[in-house]
């Protein structure tokens, strides 16, 4: 691993794959989370067995926070990497004539997102685990006053009008990050081929449905709480 790590084309590949695995979780995050929208109890039952799965939480969760702190650790890395090789700043730089300005700042982005991760986790992983696990109300999660009730809180934190403008905020960036990220990844990976206009198709959809997927929950939640 470690010499997979020590080349250019290791570590992009292995920001690749990590990349992959970080939109297969956001997307079922949001599969769970667009339940909300349409149905408290759906959405309490499969919180409730995605939080007390022995599975999930002691094998899946441990590798998805592995697996987010590696992305942004290699997106670091491969920034260092880049500016290192290219010691002469030029005078001049064409902009908007070689690259999108996001492809030029994705590390500022990555940054943005992860302060907004840090936020989600103080919101909502952290309670829930010192609810479970500290507390020990590992029975109590879906009963009425007590416990760590999933819709309740979800619901109490989009009152703030403060909180629920830097979700949004923070999945529109996400999306103009995935824009670059998606396509990246794959050339990353190498798949240019005949599939490649596909890829790119499907990647643009999933950049913007998704994070505006969660907009709109963060939105809804806010107006009818």
């Amino acid at each position: 691993m470690s010499g997979i790590l020590n080349s250019s084309v290791g570590r992009k590949f292995a920001m690749a794959l990590s990349a992959f695995f970080l939109m297969i979780f956001l997307l079922q995050h949001f599969a769970i989370n667009i339940t909300s929208t349409f149905s408290a109890e759906k959405f309490n039952e499969i919180s409730h067995f995605m939080g007390t799965n022995p599975l999930v939480q002691f094998v899946l969760q441990p590798v998805l926070i592995f697996g987010v702190i590696f992305h942004f650790v290699m997106g670091f890395v491969l920034e260092y990497k880049n500016n290192k090789a290219r010691p002469v700043k030029y005078a001049v730089n064409s902009g908007n004539d070689n690259s999108t300005w996001f492809s030029r700042n994705m590390l500022l982005s990555g940054v943005v997102i992860l302060a907004f991760m840090v936020l989600h986790f103080i919101d909502f992983w952290i309670p829930e685990i010192n609810t479970k696990y500290i507390q020990g109300d590992m029975s109590g999660v879906l009963a009425e006053g007590e416990g760590y009730r999933y819709y309740e809180e979800l619901v109490h934190k989009f009152e703030s009008p403060v909180r629920t403008a830097a979700y949004s905020l923070a999945f529109i960036l996400l999306s103009m990050h995935l824009l670059h990220g998606f396509n990246s990844a794959f050339q990353s990976v190498g798949a240019n081929n005949k599939y490649t206009r596909s890829l790119k198709g499907f990647g643009k959809v999933y950049a913007i449905g998704i994070p505006l997927g969660f907009v709109f929950i963060a939105l809804f939640h806010h107006f009818n709480h």
